[in-house]
């Protein structure tokens, strides 16, 4: 069994290596669960109503 050693007495490389594997990983991304205000500007859901004809219909 490994020593205990201090935090504080560690090297960045050790430091980071114990940081690694204390972190927790996700199954899934907490932050794109997130529902949006329905009274927040929105440029995205003006785009779905936009024609794809544009004035290119007018010159044929």
């Amino acid at each position: 069994m490994a020593r205990f050693v201090p935090k504080d007495k560690l090297s960045k490389k050790a430091r980071k290596e114990l940081n690694r594997q204390k972190r927790v990983t996700w199954e899934f991304s907490p932050v794109t669960k997130t529902v949006e205000s329905k009274k927040v500007y929105s440029r995205k859901k003006k785009a779905q109503y936009r024609d794809d004809y544009g004035l290119s219909f007018f010159y044929a």
